[in-house]
C-alpha cells in the first residue's frame, strides 16, 4: 500500500484583499550638522572657493572641513566660527542660514511632523547658551 500526499485545499477569499503595505514613516528629521555643511560649501561654491583655501584661512585641516561640509562631523562652536569667517560670514550669519535651510527643507510638514509641539513659540527655534 503507498501512501499518497494529502491534497490541500486551495482556499479563494470571496472580496480580494488589499495589498498590504508597511505603514509610512514620517519623514526624517534633517540633523543640524548636515544643514551646517550645506551651507558652509554652498557659500564656499558660491565664492569660487577651494577646500583647501578655507580651511587654511579658518586654521582647520582640509580633511577636517571636508568631513564637516558633508555632515560627517559634529563641528565645535569655535570651528564653525573660525569656517564662518574664513567666508565672511558672522557666527550669526551661518546659524540664520542654516535655520532657512531647516526651514526649506521642512516646508509643508505639520508642526508635529517637525518634532515641534503646538505650543511650541517662535517656531521651534530656541537656542541655549
Amino acid at each position: 500500500m503507498t501512501s499518497q500526499p494529502p491534497h490541500h485545499a486551495r482556499v479563494i477569499p470571496l472580496r480580494p484583499q488589499p495589498p498590504r503595505t508597511a505603514p509610512a514613516r514620517p519623514p526624517r528629521e534633517p540633523l543640524w550638522r548636515d544643514l551646517v555643511g550645506d551651507v558652509l560649501r554652498r557659500e564656499r561654491l558660491a565664492q569660487e572657493r577651494t577646500l583647501k583655501d578655507v580651511a587654511d584661512e579658518a586654521r582647520i585641516s582640509v580633511p577636517y572641513l571636508s568631513e564637516v561640509e558633508r555632515g560627517r562631523k559634529e563641528a565645535s562652536s569655535e570651528v564653525l566660527a573660525a569656517a564662518a569667517h574664513a567666508l565672511g560670514l558672522g557666527l550669526g550669519d551661518l546659524l540664520s542660514l542654516t535655520h532657512g535651510e531647516l526651514v526649506r527643507v521642512t516646508a509643508g510638514r505639520p508642526p508635529a511632523a517637525r518634532g515641534v509641539p503646538a505650543s511650541t513659540p517662535h517656531g521651534g527655534l530656541c537656542l541655549a547658551a
